[in-house]
């Protein structure tokens, strides 16, 4: 750092500029030279007295240069370490520690290729939509073999609901088993396994002369929908970072959306017989091309830690932190990973102590709401619309044989719209939920819903067909938006770990059962109550509503230990405007939390 001069030095320094300086000892005295006025001496030394305060001035402006440079220096380290920028490696380039990192483009393939499999779930619910009236009515003509194949399958309303409605109990079976393959057999290799379903399915879907066939390859496809509803969510919540964790949290529903969309995009090429069976077999070759870029993924870091491989689980969290520092975000997940295990030699409560309450915190408010948002999705009239949308408008607009046997018709064009808009709605839910919080979202997703759902009514019962279409679009938007995927990731916000098995599990079965419900005795009742279809779907969503304001607890930035001890206990109002604090820690208290390491419940 440079250092000020003393005034003498400065004084020194001004005369040897100036030519004056003293000569040495040994040298010739010079000769004398007459006095100069005292005027003089004075100016000159007015002239030294302002070099010297100029100098210093120059010097003072330097050093605080120099002191705002370090502080600046300071700063930009500072802003480093909030980034998590590390120190540097050999080649002193800084890396971002990955526990701070967001989604990247590594991360975003492998999710992708995993949630291939949603892809295929929505494929599988949306191909029958479009073509149902050519299938179960023979809306195209007569029913005719060609090369052993039938052109159509007639039956009636109720064993059409039966055909439709077996995905979904097939989804339940598969759900069931999903969680102990993918604990034994890795994520990866379990979806792999799982391909075999969809192909077995889509061959006997695609193939199907009698009833029964088409029932039993909608059956054993909707297992593999089981089977991927859950792995998926567990293998992109593994390999997520901290900031990406709500994106993928809603990328499986983005993804289910996303197949249903293309599958009736296709439909409407492939509707007329015999080309609908080329439809359902699409299955089996999204199945086959998954199963090859499986192999290109890595394991979940997660479930290779839990399984001693420890090297591997380390070069898995490294492929998807491409350019990351992953030191501690590795020794977090096998700190992790070591409490799990030694929570796994505990004895673990029973599904009924859980249930019941008699566990070391009382979760029976929090399963309440896990289960309850599961029964509530089915029954919000949303998958009725994405399974009967065509025969709905169909008769909203009251299309005649002529116009039915018409490919593309008006109902059939409008009904990608419906499955289109789902996706967009999705996007959305997923970009606000993290900003506004869950609860707001649920509160205000399925009030919109349950308008929506009314406007359909008297749209309906006045005969205005495109009312009806506009408000189903509306419907989609608002329910996807929201109440439509919150339920998926509502159970491991809420949960503790030694719960989070037997409720997910409970909740899954839940949900699937009801969607087997809900497909299956729709057709029944849009024939049963007409115009008044969508009554029941007003009650249900409004009911979701009011849960949202009263009862749903609010996990937005908060780690579960925190949702555990402010909404434990039976049920109980915890919000609304007859509740205000209605727990010590509702006030806004995560970051207290984050800036503590979570008790892992």
């Amino acid at each position: 750092m440079a250092l000020i001069p003393s005034t003498q030095d400065a004084r020194e320094g001004s005369n040897g500029a100036a030519g004056t300086s003293t000569p040495p000892a040994h040298a010739p005295t010079p000769p004398s030279t007459p006095l100069r006025p005292a005027s003089i001496y004075h100016a000159s030394g007015k002239a030294i007295s302002d070099s010297v305060a100029s100098f210093a001035d120059t010097t003072s402006v330097a050093n605080e240069s120099i002191a705002d440079d370090l502080k600046s220096k300071k700063s930009k380290k500072a802003k480093k370490d909030r980034r998590g920028l590390s120190e540097g490696d050999e080649s002193g380039i800084a890396h971002a520690d990955s526990r701070y990192a967001r989604l990247n483009m590594t991360l975003l393939g492998c999710a992708i290729i995993a949630a291939l499999s949603s892809v295929n779930y929505g494929w599988i619910i949306g191909s029958i939509n479009i073509p149902a009236q050519i299938i179960e009515q023979c809306s195209t003509g007569p029913q005719t073999w060609t090369n052993g194949f039938p052109s159509c399958i007639p039956m009636n309303s109720t064993l059409w609901g039966l055909v439709v409605g077996l995905t979904p109990l097939g989804a339940w079976a598969g759900a069931v088993f999903s969680g102990v393959c993918a604990d034994r057999f890795g994520r990866k290799y379990t979806l792999m396994l799982n391909n075999i379903f969809f192909v077995i399915g889509a061959v006997l879907s695609g193939t199907a002369t009698t009833i029964a066939q088409l029932a039993v390859g909608r059956f054993v496809s909707g297992i593999g929908c089981g089977v991927a509803s859950n792995v998926v969510s567990i293998y992109n919540s593994e390999a997520s970072t901290i900031k990406s964790r709500g994106f993928l949290g809603g990328f499986q529903q983005l993804m289910i959306l996303t197949g249903l969309f293309i599958s009736q995009v296709v439909s409407i090429g492939l509707s007329k017989a015999p080309l609908w069976r080329v439809l359902f077999s699409v299955s089996a070759a999204i199945a086959i091309v998954q199963t090859v870029l499986l192999y290109f993924i890595p394991e979940s870091p997660k479930y290779l830690a839990s399984k001693g491989k420890v090297d591997q689980s380390q070069a898995s969290l490294q492929t998807l932190r491409t350019n990351l520092d992953i030191t501690f975000e590795f020794e977090d997940l096998l700190a992790a990973v070591e409490a799990s295990q030694i929570d796994a030699t505990l004895p673990k409560p029973s599904l009924w102590q859980v249930l019941t309450g008699k566990t070391e915190h009382d979760l029976r408010h929090l399963v309440f709401c896990a289960l309850f948002l599961m029964l509530a999705q089915q029954w919000s009239g949303a998958k009725g619309v994405m399974f009967y949308s065509t025969e709905i408008l169909t008769s909203a607009f009251h299309l005649s044989k002529t116009q039915k046997e018409t490919i593309p018709n008006i109902a059939q064009l409008l009904t990608l719209g419906i499955g289109g808009i789902g996706a967009v709605a999705v996007i959305i839910g997923m970009n606000i939920l993290d900003k506004i919080g869950r609860r707001t979202v649920l509160i205000w997703s399925s009030l919109a819903t349950s308008v929506c759902a009314a406007v359909i009514v008297v749209a309906t019962k006045v005969d205005v067909g495109p009312l009806v279409a506009t408000t189903m679009y509306v419907f989609n938007l608002v329910f996807q938006s929201g109440a439509g995927f919150i339920p998926y990731l509502t159970a491991s916000e809420i949960l503790p770990y030694y719960a989070l098995g037997s409720i997910s599990g409970l909740a899954a079965a839940t949900n699937n059962l009801t969607l087997f419900v809900v497909s299956f005795i729709f057709p029944t009742l849009n024939d049963a109550l007409g115009p008044y279809l969508f009554v029941p779907f007003i009650i249900t969503n409004f009911t979701t509503f009011l849960f949202g304001v009263f009862m749903m607890p609010e996990a937005k930035g908060k780690p579960v230990s925190q949702v555990v001890e402010e909404y434990q206990g039976p049920m109980h109002i915890v919000a609304g405007p007859f509740k205000r604090n209605s727990h010590p820690g509702t006030a806004d208290t995560s970051a207290v939390y984050e800036s503590q390491p979570a008790k892992d419940v």
